[in-house]
């Protein structure tokens, strides 16, 4: 089973962490192994298979979820957030690509060479368009390898039509994404109180989302959107880059 990261009060990249095991109400915790013979000791119904670990109180006063584990739900079960959202409407996005984006005519077109930068609004921008008028914002990190994949140079040639119409869109790349730590896994983050964290299959086609307003996950989903948006690279400078490498 998958492992979701929930926090660390590490600055250097090593433990103590907090890691929720996907489809299980559980949570591994890593840490600092327990070896003083007096603590030890002390310990009662110990079991062959278990060992123990030192974490500091602060760790899981910030990430150790207090509500049960959200349930998939269909990802259209979440779009009233799009219009409901008061303020800011955050996105993370870290695949190589997306199989939405495969199948969409565009692909084909893209593939072909055609520029989309201007192809007409659709249902997406013009809500973005009528939503940025009233003073929210849409924000977004997208994740580039190096050297980009097809998916991710796709999303690169797309993005002018949806920054035109108000999505503040922004890169960053892998490295550095591993190196602030963030997370692995796609999710909208509404108000800095709703997260709706992505599950997709192993052919990039989205299962549904889980949809959560517990503090510890809301909290994770902010640092990392603080830490992204600090270093990520807007769209148009970062395609340039991109250009000039090829």
């Amino acid at each position: 089973m998958a492992l979701r990261l929930l926090g660390t009060t590490s600055d250097d990249g090593d433990c103590p962490t907090l890691y929720e095991i996907e489809g299980t109400d559980e949570i591994l915790v890593q840490g600092d192994r327990e070896t003083d013979p007096e603590h030890l000791a002390q310990l009662r119904d110990v079991r062959p298979s278990e060992t123990f670990v030192r974490v500091p109180r602060s760790l899981l006063t910030r990430y150790a979820p207090n509500t049960p584990a959200p349930e998939l739900q269909p990802f259209d079960s979440m779009s009233h957030l799009f219009h409901e959202f008061r303020h800011t409407a955050w996105r993370l996005e870290t695949r190589t690509g997306y199989a939405s984006d495969r199948s969409s005519p565009r692909w084909a077109r893209w593939l072909a060479g055609e520029n989309l930068a201007h192809d007409p609004p659709n249902s997406w921008r013009k809500n973005i368009s009528e939503q940025t008028a009233t003073g929210k914002r849409f924000e977004r990190v997208r994740l580039i390898d190096d050297p980009p994949t097809n998916g991710q140079r796709f999303l690169l040639a797309s993005a002018p039509g949806n920054i035109a119409a108000g999505e503040d869109i922004r890169n960053l790349t892998r490295s550095q994404a591993e190196h602030l730590r963030l997370p692995d896994y796609d999710f909208w983050l509404f108000d800095s109180r709703i997260v709706a964290r992505f599950a997709f299959d192993e052919d990039d086609t989205t299962l549904g989302v889980y949809v959560t307003d517990d503090p510890a996950q809301v909290l994770a989903a902010c640092q990392a959107r603080d830490a992204a948006w600090h270093h990520a690279v807007p769209t148009q400078e970062f395609a340039r880059r991109v250009a000039s490498t090829v």
